[in-house]
């Protein structure tokens, strides 16, 4: 079993009637997701050249939903040219049976079934000035579109980016709307994904986060990290931890790194925060990350932190000195 959510997280984050954020998320200071076109050195910073999100609706929810691309195109202002733009990237939204429980859906890598379910909607995008730096949407659909998950109280949809030609690289966001022409977010709603393939801030005073949710089950970690290129370091905060260092990689090059989890840090988020150098200035670094537990399964990366974001709290830390 390649998952880890189970239904008491999603009760907590629908119980605390939680709204979406863009994705990346507003918590997650992360400029754009990144993904490249299939000619693309991986020492660009793309692993597989794809990249999948998994977006969650309220059951209660009844009312037409819209899948919104910004800059969805490959080109123009945003994007990152590698000597001219020729870059095909294709979106596709999946709904339906195994759109989410196909285990090859919630992989790292895109391979096997890892476009299950039914294709609801699928476009593709070269250089086109009409999607520079604005939307493209999906929609209207009924939420019942997406495949019923009982445990997690709702209907879950997938859209998968994958670069089909070139070698630029394309960056953009999503957004969950009530709305095709405004960003209107829906109760309760939120997504997350299993790997996370992102831009890096260029202004070394910014820091990025991920939020991996860690229940009761988890005992140990594995982060693993590519093409990093040694641009500062990647630190873990917590309830219980002020800051636990993680292996980095450089150019093209998958690293990784463990450590155990506090009885205080389960069923709570974890902060990885990814901290830039301050010299020499390193500029368009993208960056790939997953996390796994003891049984080698991968821990959610939710756009909204679970709980909240984490804030070591000192009490624990005074208390555990006065046991020994």
């Amino acid at each position: 079993m390649n998952r880890i959510i189970f239904t008491v997280v999603f009760l907590i984050v629908i119980s605390r009637h939680l709204f979406p954020q863009p994705v990346p998320g507003d918590d997650e200071n992360i400029p754009y997701l990144m993904t490249f076109g299939t000619k693309a050195q991986k020492s660009w910073g793309d692993d597989d050249f794809s990249q999948t999100f998994f977006f969650l609706i309220p059951e209660s929810f009844k009312n037409p939903v819209y899948f919104k691309i910004f800059d969805a195109d490959i080109g123009g202002t945003i994007d990152e040219m590698n000597g001219t733009f020729d870059t095909q990237m294709t979106y596709s939204l999946y709904g339906g049976k195994e759109a989410y429980s196909n285990i090859d859906a919630q992989g790292t890598d895109p391979v096997g079934k890892y476009k299950s379910g039914n294709l609801l909607a699928t476009k593709s995008f070269g250089v086109n000035p009409r999607y520079d730096n604005s939307w493209y949407v999906f929609g209207p659909f009924n939420p019942t579109e997406g495949e019923y998950v009982k445990r997690f109280g709702g209907y879950i949809f997938k859209i998968v980016c994958d670069g089909t030609s070139g070698d630029d690289g394309n960056m953009y966001r999503y957004f969950l709307s009530t709305s095709n022409t405004e960003n209107k977010a829906i109760e309760g709603a939120f997504a997350f994904a299993y790997e996370y393939s992102f831009r890096m801030h260029d202004n070394p005073k910014e820091v990025s986060h991920i939020y991996p949710y860690v229940d009761d089950r988890t005992i140990t970690v594995k982060q693993m990290n590519f093409d990093w290129d040694k641009d500062g370091f990647i630190r873990v905060v917590s309830v219980a931890r002020k800051g636990q260092m993680c292996a980095t990689s450089n150019e093209d090059e998958w690293v990784s790194s463990e450590f155990k989890i506090l009885d205080e840090e389960k069923n709570t988020s974890l902060d990885f925060q990814f901290i830039k150098r301050q010299s020499p200035a390193v500029k368009n670094n993208n960056v790939v990350i997953n996390v796994r537990n003891q049984y080698n399964e991968l821990l959610p990366f939710n756009t909204i932190p679970i709980g909240g974001v984490p804030k070591y709290k000192y009490g624990i830390e005074v208390k555990k000195v006065e046991k020994k």
